[in-house]
């Protein structure tokens, strides 16, 4: 029998095919089903066009089966089948796709969803096959044919005797070697699951052998005996849960459909589904889980939505679906728009994809807010699990996502005494207010209890409280809420008192600038300055900033491994009205030693307010027990 050659190029080019264009030998199957799949979309649509209504879906089943003493897995299909000619067009040229014909030839309809493109799916049955034969007969015509190939060498077209339309893919799989195990794909479990990953929501019922056990038929009802047999089981959904209308679904299977495929033990906290026409279309079904994954702030973790292509599982975890600051989303993508390459394991960038990302985005955003805004107890409890994800977000990218995350931020309130948006806070400002207030703390109470909160709470403003390492930085970032600037209430810059106190302050800081000199000198370089306090109340201290980054925020750089942030500038603010400042005052005249003692004790008890560390614990601890003594 006459072998034809290959019509592509070489055989190089079908080494290529088989070995480099898919990453996972497992995909030979899903591409193979796909084919049926596609092949019998034809026929059903075929049927359509002529007025003939006697073809059933469910009576179109594709048909997987394992020779496990031969090696052979078999597909079969009850497809529209190829002619000769087709044979020749189809399988004999490499990356010649008939359903990419059919497809270009055929108006648009709902009732048709062709999958193959490329004309190189068929060809990775190679990955695992050593030898590939096709038996089809087309349903234009009466004559049967059988296709063969060992692989690159080519093949052979011969006429058969076939009763039924449809195609037998038979593929006789390669021997073990000591990297690859093609046993695999003999066991019936393995390629049960292999159809449930990629295949699950093809439109066909797949049917595959599998062992059953059962009551022997003479096994005495008392005492009964089981034997073990095969039994053809229907083993895809067909319907994904998804392509029904949301008001045709009930929560419990939502619940269901999550709980199974994410093993989650608990039910998500929302649930989104979204079926979306024009520029960009698809269907998204998707998920907000109770807690973060255990890995979730680690970078082993892989965001992404599944995608799928017709109800065929082209990527597991699609990262391009989602932003990196909804990265918590879980749930799948169906679209027959995206534009995949040509193993269909991956997406071209494309600005198809790009459109359907930032719908995405935008969707999750508004049912996030929707969240906020009829169930507040479950959205605190969603930011509870993931507000650090949404603050990095508005910090990314130079805050680029601000307008899209700003109003899903809270923060706890000194006023309110419980977490807030900023769009509450905006609602409660003063009507002289230029700013949103901000203290930095590691906990509510530590904030409470820092002197500057003094001055705020006295005149009634609200402030955000930042208790997490990454808020202020967010913060710095945002710059602003609707032309309102965030201010720390640390910087040294705050101005909240009247001019007459204003003018006060500035005279007997001019009384007392030798003394704040001399405290200057004392602390050597450890401030840029010594000052009078316009905010202190009952503290004698604080420290403030002269600069862009807040004590916190160095702390927190600082902390990081192999940090080089040099030390900030710092303002040492004394309270003149606190009695210590008079003692000070006094020992600079008496006793100069004790004075720099003190100013240095000063200093220090402002650094353990803030959360800082001391320098020198051994030599604060001395001065203070100097000071004490007689």
């Amino acid at each position: 029998m006459a072998k034809t050659e290959f019509k592509a190029e070489s055989k190089r080019l079908l080494d290529l095919m088989i070995n480099s264009i898919y990453t996972h030998k497992e995909i030979f199957l899903r591409e193979i089903i796909s084919n049926a799949s596609d092949a019998t979309d034809k026929r059903y649509y075929n049927a359509m066009q002529k007025g003939e209504t006697g073809l059933n879906r469910n009576e179109l089943s594709i048909d997987v089966n394992i020779d496990k003493a031969n090696r052979i897995l078999t597909v079969t299909d009850h497809g529209c089948g190829m002619t000769e000619d087709d044979l020749h067009n189809n399988l004999g040229t490499i990356a010649k796709s008939g359903s990419l014909d059919f497809k270009t030839t055929q108006e648009k309809s709902d009732d048709i969803d062709i999958i193959g493109q490329f004309g190189v799916g068929f060809y990775s049955a190679f990955m695992v096959s050593k030898h590939v034969k096709v038996i089809t007969r087309s349903e234009a015509a009466d004559q049967g044919y059988i296709w063969e190939s060992d692989g690159a060498d080519g093949y052979t077209v011969t006429p058969c005797d076939k009763d039924t339309i449809g195609t037998e893919i038979i593929m006789t799989l390669k021997d073990n070697t000591a990297d690859e195990n093609y046993d695999e794909f003999l066991d019936t479990y393995h390629i049960h699951s292999l159809i449930k990953k990629y295949s699950d929501y093809i439109h066909y019922p797949i049917h595959l052998p599998m062992e059953s056990t059962r009551i022997k038929e003479d096994s005495n009802p008392d005492n009964p005996e089981y034997e073990t047999v095969m039994e053809v089981q229907h083993v895809n959904s067909m319907t994904p849960l998804w392509k029904k209308m949301p008001a045709q679904i009930t929560e419990e299977e939502y619940t269901r459909f999550y709980r199974e495929k994410y093993l989650d033990f608990e039910d998500p906290l929302l649930t989104i589904h979204t079926n979306t026409e024009g520029s960009a279309t698809y269907t998204a079904m998707m998920y907000v889980p109770q807690r973060a994954p255990y890995d979730f702030y680690t970078k082993d973790f892989e965001k992404g939505l599944s995608l799928y292509a017709s109800g065929v599982l082209i990527m597991d975890k699609c990262a391009d679906l989602l932003p990196d600051h909804f990265a918590f989303v879980r749930g799948l993508v169906d679209s027959q728009d995206v534009s995949l390459n040509i193993s269909r394991e991956m997406l071209q960038h494309d600005r198809q994809l790009k459109l359907i990302s930032t719908s995405l985005e935008k969707k999750i955003k508004s049912e996030l807010l929707k969240l906020l805004k009829n169930d507040r107890e479950k959205y605190e409890k969603l930011f509870e699990s993931f507000g650090l994800q949404l603050k990095a977000g508005c910090h990314n990218d130079y805050g680029a996502h601000k307008e899209m995350l700003q109003d899903l931020l809270l923060f706890y309130s000194s006023t309110e005494k419980k977490m807030v948006t900023l769009a509450e806070y905006m609602e409660r400002m003063k009507e002289d207010q230029t700013s949103i207030y901000y203290a930095c703390g590691r906990t509510v109470e530590q904030i409470d209890l820092l002197p500057q909160m003094e001055l705020f709470q006295e005149k009634g403003y609200e402030v955000l409280y930042l208790t997490h390492e990454i808020d202020e930085f967010a913060i710095k970032m945002m710059r602003d809420y609707k032309d309102k600037p965030y201010k720390s209430i640390a910087d040294g810059d705050i101005d909240l008192e009247s001019a007459e106190d204003k003018e006060a302050a500035a005279q007997k800081a001019e009384e007392h600038k030798d003394l704040l000199d001399f405290c200057v000198k004392a602390l050597d370089g450890k401030v840029k300055e010594v000052k009078l306090s316009t905010r202190l109340k009952s503290h004698p201290v604080c420290l403030s900033t002269d600069g862009p980054l807040s004590l916190e925020m160095e702390r927190v750089l600082q902390a990081m491994p192999n940090s080089n942030v040099p030390k900030m500038d710092r303002i040492l603010e004394i309270n003149a009205n606190h009695p210590i400042f008079q003692t000070l005052s006094d020992l600079r005249t008496t006793d100069e030693e004790k004075a720099a003692d003190l100013a240095s004790v000063l200093y220090n008890q402002a650094l353990l307010i803030e959360g800082l560390n001391i320098d020198d614990p051994v030599a604060y601890a001395n001065a203070v027990c100097k000071l004490l003594s007689k």
